[in-house]
């Protein structure tokens, strides 16, 4: 299982938005697509809201890949 790290900008960004700058999803529409379906979990649980505010210290599980959610350094 690969595992990535996501560099958190600001206070949070929405999970349909994570699923495309990590390149999970090749869009935004795509990544809304994939947490409809249910395809997606966050800190282990479920996760049907698309525009869920992921924050620092979360972790984002899709199609057998986890994004590692961290503060970028300021």
């Amino acid at each position: 299982m690969e595992t990535l790290e996501f560099q958190l900008r600001g206070e949070y960004v929405a999970l349909c938005d994570l699923l495309k700058l990590t390149g999970i999803a090749d869009s935004g529409g795509q990544g809304k697509l994939m947490i409809a379906n249910g395809e997606v979990s966050v800190d282990g649980q479920p996760e049907s809201r698309k525009t869920a505010k992921i924050r620092a210290n979360q972790t984002v599980r899709c199609l057998g890949q986890t994004v590692r959610v961290v503060a970028a350094e300021a």
